[in-house]
């Protein structure tokens, strides 16, 4: 028995046993259903070449955070890289973001932007969906041109059923002074947007930082145990091995709808696992090519917005680490989405995918040296209007039974891994803090 279980060794529940411990707390136990740790933070290595599970960068705006990676990576291991992305669209590369940067879109576009963003609707009110809300920062024109198109692509979902919650920090707003100047010259303009500087490891991917976190643990981490079952009654843990963990306090950082499925014992717990078909979120392919090529562009990713193109988004690690790939080689990953069921055969829509990539970038057959697909199950949190109402309680619900779900899927919301690392450093917090009371 461990006085605290903690299910899923992802950012989060990592985080977690790491602030357990530097408060010398160690009567715990962590289990991971994958034989590798990180969760979807996590690299692969193929043909020597290095992919991670889609782009993850390295955002650190908040203080703790920033002394917590250098301390454990050490900044001598890491690539401090100044952003270069870009959005294809209208056959042109326009710098992101978008709503500042319009030079070199064709002149009704640039106008449709600019008198939409100041004829843009005043409200007193705040925006019921996401749908309003860029209507009314935006306007009609980048609307259209970028936010409707390119949102309804990641979410493979209704814009105008998603609440504008999920945006946070995520989305830079503009002015008119910077939207005509950003129309009449090509600049890059300063630290626009929280990703516009970030770190990333020199080697292994980002699995590199997820491992040097895990290491500094001194009670080993379980891999390859799938909780089954979670009784509530006897407390105890039943794992798909036959294994079986009583706890006191049971932490969660696995997907929400997933853990509540799983859970047994009182009557009341029948409704929670009711809620769980209600929880929405989309699923990613991300398809990675390893290719014969030096220095294929100098961009670090690309937003596609228009409906041409299969994919949302195309990414280059060989700019995020020069090890990411072999000698005089370039490396390239792409994202497409759906919602429960593909609307084609997965396989057809990588095969597409992988063709307009190669037309986009005029590559050859010859020039692809080695292909990875991942498949992302759980990928995008969607902030649907049930998910506002009913979160707050369904999680409230969990803690006076003792549960704390936490981190990007066991909260069910859209996060960074700065704030994965802060969810398990307050959650540690507050476990310890009623375990003294």
């Amino acid at each position: 028995m461990a006085k605290v279980v903690i299910i899923g060794a992802g950012l989060t529940g990592i985080s977690t046993a790491y602030h357990l411990e530097k408060n010398n707390f160690f009567d715990y136990q962590l289990f991971e259903k994958d034989q590798t740790v990180g969760g979807l933070c996590r690299s692969v290595i193929q043909d020597n070449f290095t992919f991670d599970y889609t782009g993850h960068l390295l955002h650190a705006s908040d203080p703790y955070f920033r002394e917590l990676i250098e301390q454990i990576v050490g900044m001598e291991n890491l690539n401090i890289i100044n952003r270069e992305s870009f959005i294809y669209s209208h056959n042109t590369y326009t710098r992101y973001p978008f709503q500042a940067n319009l030079y070199g879109l064709p002149a009704p576009v640039i106008a449709q932007c600019i008198e939409g963003f100041a004829q843009r609707p005043f409200s007193r009110h705040k925006p019921h969906s996401f749908h309003e809300w860029v209507l009314q920062n935006f306007g009609k024109g980048i609307a259209q041109h970028f936010f409707f198109p390119f949102q309804s692509k990641i979410f493979a979902y209704n814009i105008k059923k998603v609440s504008p919650t999920w945006m946070g920090r995520f989305v830079p707003n503009t002015t008119l002074t910077k939207l005509i100047e950003g129309s009449i010259t090509d600049r890059s303009i300063g630290a626009i947007g929280y990703n516009a500087n970030f770190v990333y490891p020199k080697q292994g991917g980002i699995q590199f930082w997820i491992n040097k976190l895990a290491n500094h643990l001194q009670n080993k981490i379980k891999t390859g145990y799938q909780a089954q079952e979670i009784d509530l009654k006897t407390k105890h843990v039943q794992f798909s091995d036959g294994h079986t963990e009583s706890f006191e306090v049971l932490i969660n950082t696995a997907p929400l709808d997933q853990f509540l499925n799983s859970l047994r014992g009182p009557q009341s717990v029948h409704s929670l696992r009711k809620a769980s078909e209600k929880l929405l979120c989309n699923s990613v392919i991300n398809f990675n090519l390893g290719i014969a090529r030096e220095q294929l562009t100098t961009k670090h990713w690309i937003y596609f917005p228009e409906k041409q193109f299969p994919f949302y988004r195309i990414g280059f690690p060989h700019n995020f680490a020069q090890s990411a790939v072999p000698t005089g080689c370039s490396s390239l990953y792409g994202e497409f989405s759906y919602l429960k069921k593909s609307r084609k055969p997965i396989h057809t829509i990588v095969n597409e995918a992988q063709e307009a990539t190669k037309q986009l970038f005029a590559l050859s057959d010859k020039e692809i040296i080695t292909q990875k697909v991942i498949s992302i199950p759980h990928a995008y949190v969607i902030y649907d209007f049930w998910r506002e109402k009913n979160l707050p309680r369904i999680l409230q619900r969990l803690t006076d039974l003792g549960i704390h779900s936490v981190g990007r899927y066991g909260g069910w919301k859209y996060s960074s891994m700065q704030e994965a690392v802060l969810d398990g450093k307050n959650t540690a917090t507050e476990i310890l803090q009623k375990m003294r009371l």
